[in-house]
């Protein structure tokens, strides 16, 4: 089982819990060899704090849809706590509506970039991001969501 710690720091529209848990599961399920449970903080924050989080660790202006800690449990220690994920609320509904997208479908996307993050995935190199990119495309299919990557949605 995969447990979410959701926490709203938030006026803005956001998903309830169980659609959180739904994207989760999907991403974490198939990595789940032995049926191990873990645990995902997500916190739902407004412009203001992602912008301040944004700069004090990324060292960018602004505010930023999503924000991925990953947790290092320290040596021998026993942990589930897989990490946080940090997103803009306000920010998500601007882009889903730029980008053309209903924004459920884009929470979901944003959700499932940022577990496959506290995972290990990265998109810094072009290898890296296409792996990445394709593994997202394959969980968001079988969430019966479209490409987040095709122009014409």
């Amino acid at each position: 089982m995969n447990y979410i710690d959701l926490q709203i720091a938030t006026s803005a529209m956001h998903p309830e819990l169980e659609q959180f848990q739904q994207w989760v599961d999907a991403v974490l399920l198939p990595f789940e060899a032995s049926n191990e449970d873990s645990e995902i903080v997500i916190r739902l924050v407004d412009d203001a704090e992602s912008a301040e989080l944004n700069q004090q660790f990324r060292h960018k202006s602004g505010p930023t849809n999503i924000l991925s800690f990953p947790f290092e449990v320290p040596d021998g220690m026993e942990m589930d706590l897989l990490g946080d994920l940090v997103i803009c609320a306000p920010l998500i509904a601007r882009e889903a509506e730029q980008q053309n997208k209903l924004a459920e479908h884009h929470w979901a996307h944003i959700t499932v970039h940022g577990v496959l993050h506290l995972l290990g995935y990265d998109h810094v190199e072009e290898q890296d991001a296409e792996q990445m990119e394709a593994l997202e495309i394959e969980i968001l299919n079988g969430l019966d969501i479209a490409n987040p990557y095709m122009e014409d949605r």
